[in-house]
């Protein structure tokens, strides 16, 4: 039986209101939660029948109207919609992933309903449950932080779900990823190899998946190489290129500083550069390692190597892996997980 359903109680609410109701509103007066409302209006799999009475009771006494989509299915039924929550619109690179997961499920005839996070947790949680709500056939997630909670399967109604570019400890699902720890640890070997052991490190806020990957591959690269660490060059918990730009300024002017520096990511580079610019760096004195491409890379005017994968086929892979299990004709396939490569671009 549904965790959901034992944690509810099941005796309707009075709830007045003088606006439209919403699907919370009926949970609220059916004493549910709105995961099991939107389970027992699409048919009431899982959920116990005194739950499902309390629902459409609490439907019938507030006058809540399912919206356009919901009304027109039978329970088992698509819609012909799949969620897509990214963490960052204004970056390049989830753009490239959506539309590569657009490319895939227009090529099928199903439409796809985005949304960004901006890597909050709490509005993550409240995007799931609006797509879920809106009968969503299944949902490809950018997850923002490390809670998994809201993704669990009893939470989405069974949805099936696809993570992209970042795991989540503890919760199985399809994932497909790029291969973060061995693009950090080549670029960070190029670097060695031409020479340089101050090299610094300028990346993301550490509760994202792939901040503590790229992390993990430079550190393993100073390891191999038998280069000590210091961690006087190392900034991490920056999440967009002002932050990295200061970072930056500060890494110049440590007593010993770094004649390399490695990027964490795209928006990080651009603020690396243009602390480096506005110090006046001269180029021969300051070599740049970038995870992650972006629009004029091959215009610095530092010596810039890019460590670049196809965001686009990340989520192309994301939508068929999401298709795939929609489509499978076997009950509750193991989820599976991909892991993309990378390249280094000079």
């Amino acid at each position: 039986m549904d965790a959901l359903d034992n944690a509810d109680t099941a005796s309707p609410k009075s709830v007045q209101r003088s606006t439209a109701p919403t699907i919370h509103d009926v949970a609220a007066a059916a004493g549910v939660s709105p995961m099991t409302v939107s389970r027992a209006l699409r048919g009431g799999k899982n959920v116990r029948p005194e739950k499902v009475l309390a629902v459409l009771e609490a439907v019938a006494a507030l006058g809540y109207h399912r919206n356009e989509n919901a009304r027109s299915i039978r329970p088992g039924q698509r819609t012909g919609l799949i969620g897509v929550i990214i963490t960052n619109v204004a970056n390049p690179y989830y753009a490239q992933l959506q539309l590569g997961a657009e490319e895939v499920l227009a090529g099928g005839g199903i439409r796809m309903l985005a949304g960004n996070s901006g890597e909050d947790a709490e509005r993550e949680k409240t995007l799931v449950h609006d797509f879920v709500g809106r009968q969503v056939d299944g949902l490809i997630v950018v997850p923002s932080g490390t809670g998994s909670e809201h993704l669990e399967t009893e939470q989405i109604g069974g949805v099936p779900l696809v993570l992209a570019s970042r795991q989540l400890e503890g919760l199985a699902a399809d994932t497909v990823l790029i291969d973060d720890v061995a693009g950090a640890y080549e670029g960070t070997r190029r670097l060695v190899a031409e020479g340089h052991e101050r090299i610094a490190y300028v990346g993301n806020i550490m509760s994202i998946f792939t901040s503590r990957r790229r992390l993990d591959g430079f550190r393993r690269a100073h390891t191999s190489a038998g280069l000590p660490l210091d961690p006087a060059l190392i900034r991490v918990g920056q999440n967009d290129p002002d932050a990295a730009r200061r970072a930056m300024l500060e890494l110049l002017e440590v007593p010993d500083p770094p004649t390399a520096v490695f990027s964490e990511n795209n928006r990080n580079t651009v603020g690396v550069i243009r602390a480096l610019s506005e110090r006046r760096v001269p180029t021969d004195r300051m070599r740049v390692m970038g995870f992650d491409d972006f629009e004029l890379s091959d215009m610095m005017p530092f010596p810039l190597t890019v460590i670049d994968h196809d965001a686009r086929e990340l989520g192309r892979t994301a939508a068929r892996m999401v298709v795939e299990r929609l489509d499978s004709d076997v009950p509750d396939p193991p989820p599976r997980t991909v892991q993309l490569p990378t390249t280094l671009l000079d």
